[in-house]
This record gives structure tokens, sequence and C-alpha cells, in this order.
């Protein structure tokens, strides 16, 4: 099994990234702000909001291709995203593992309102001042490291605040901001492993929470198109047509395997951070689920926004 060292995991050597190392961002002060961290009596509030709303039969869980930054304020791309949020039932809680948090051991985010983590550079200063000041989820935290206990150490980090593969599509998928949200990171690039966490983590959807794996289904930076509207590449599409088909017929053995059995897998992904939170995604599903394609298209022509719900018919 390959896992992480303990800390954020840049990109490889020379990779250009939107993503900033978070300590690297603290150091300079440039990509937190936002609410203060709250005290005794915040806590306390949080509690009280993962009470606020009653747990259904069962919920959905799923995958979302978080695009570009952008996506925070392009309401018309983000459509999709927002008529998804308004076909749920209102969640207790949303449980979210983002590609752009990678920490071993598995490690949780702030369990109460702390500043969110721009973690992108050279964007518009609009990007950078956004809020999304959803409650903590110190009970969903709680239950989340009892799942988990069995895979090895759970740790938390208060500090954490959500990156943007959290808070941008959350914007959209619950505007309100009035539910709880959690952060979980990607311990492990090992597929087995992934999968197991999210089999463990399934229990939770008959608890109202909402599971949901953040990436994108293709995503190689050094390839992408100027034109942000171009056609899809052939090594793009081929690949985003695979994952479709692999994920519609449940295929968990090619999944697992993919990067011996998709088309392309490197020339999609140099690293696997965005591609993998669909792995776990896929450990929450159960075999009664009907699997909906909830977005699609291409961004520069190789970035695809795919996304995935898995839900209880």
């Amino acid at each position: 099994m390959s896992t992480l060292p303990p800390q954020n995991v840049s990109s490889t050597a020379g990779e250009p990234t939107r993503r900033d190392v978070l300590a690297a961002g603290v150091a300079t002060g440039v990509v937190v702000a936002g609410a203060a961290a709250l005290g005794a009596a915040g806590v306390l509030a949080q509690a009280q909001a993962e009470d606020a709303a009653p747990a259904v039969a069962r919920m959905p869980s799923g995958y979302i291709g978080h695009g570009s930054p952008m996506m925070a304020v392009r309401a018309a791309e983000a459509a999709p995203w927002r008529a998804w949020g308004q076909a749920l039932p209102k969640p207790v809680a949303f449980l979210v593992v983002s590609a752009h948090f990678e920490r071993a051991p598995l490690t949780l985010g702030a369990t109460r309102t702390v500043p969110l983590v721009y973690d992108f550079g050279g964007f518009p200063k609009e990007l950078y001042q956004l809020q999304y000041a959803a409650p903590g989820a110190p009970r969903l935290a709680a239950r989340v490291e009892k799942l988990l206990e069995h895979l090895g150490d759970v740790r938390r980090d208060e500090r954490r605040g959500h990156d943007h593969g959290t808070w941008v599509p959350m914007r959209w998928l619950r505007p309100q901001a009035d539910v709880p949200v959690l952060s979980l990171s990607l311990p492990t690039h090992d597929p087995q492993r992934l999968f197991q966490i999210g089999r463990a983590l399934r229990p939770l959807r008959d608890e109202g929470v909402f599971i949901l794996g953040s990436g994108s289904l293709t995503h190689n930076l050094r390839r992408m198109a100027p034109d942000e509207n171009a056609a899809p590449f052939g090594w793009a599409a081929a690949f985003d047509a695979w994952a479709d088909d692999v994920i519609a017929r449940g295929d968990v053995d090619a999944l697992l395997d993919w990067q011996r059995k998709a088309p392309d897998a490197r020339t999609n992904h140099p690293t696997v951070e965005h591609f993998i939170p669909l792995i776990l995604a896929m450990g929450t599903r159960h075999d009664n689920d009907r699997v909906r394609v909830t977005d699609k298209g291409f961004e520069h022509g190789g970035l695809s926004r795919r996304s995935f719900a898995f839900e209880t018919v």
C-alpha cells in the first residue's frame, strides 16, 4: 500500500498547479481569510446545527468534477450543481473528500467554522473574497472516527479550513450554507484502501449524511487548450467515456485497476489525486443504487466536469 507523508502533497516537480500547500499559504498570510474561529459557545452552536436537519431514509452520495476555481462565480455553468443540490432532501451534514486535501494518516478538517483555504493563484481578486461559512460538524467527526478506527489512526486538524475542491461546489449544492460540512483527507493513493474507506463510511448515508468525492474525471494541466470552450481532446473524451461506462455498470474491479485498464490513464492523470476521490465515493454505493450523471462537459478540452450521484430508488 502506498501512503502519503503526513502533510499535504505537492504536485510533481515542474507541473503547473492551481494549488498551494496550505502551510506555505499560512506562512505568507495569503490563502486564508474569513470568519474568525469560534470559541466554546460556537462549538455548541455547531453541534446544535447538526441536530437541526432531520435524518432521511438514505441520503445519496456522489462524485463531482469541481472544475476551475472560476466555477465559484459562474452561475450558468454551475446550474447542474444547483439543480443537484435542490433535488436533495436536506442532509444532516456533508462529508467531503477533496482532491486538494491529501494527508496521512486519515485527517479530519476543522469541526467549527474557520477561514476558507484559497488554494490557487493568479485568479481574479473576487475569488479570494468569497465566503462559505457553513457550520462545523463535531458530532459527525466523532462518528467518522468511530467508523474508521479499524483502518488506522484518524487525526484532526482544527485549523484546516475547506479548500476550493469543497467550498466551490458547496456554494452551489447548498448556497444557504446552513448544513454542517466536514472535510476528510485522502490518506493514500492505494485504490483498495480508498474503496475500503468508502465502504466503512457508507452507513453514514442512512444517518442523513451526504458523502461527496470532489476532483476531476480528467485532469492534465499541461495539456489544456487555451480556449476554454475547445472541443475535448481524443484522449480526454475516451477516458471520460470509459469511466462513465465503468461507473454505470458498477465494475469495481475495472475501477480499482484503472491505471492499467483505462485508456490513456497517465495522460489524463499525471498525478492521481483528482481521480481517486471517485474510488472512495464508489465505496459508498449500495448494490441497489442507481447511477445518475449530474453534470458533464469539458473545460479547455481536457478538464472533465462529469459528476455522478449514487441514489437508492
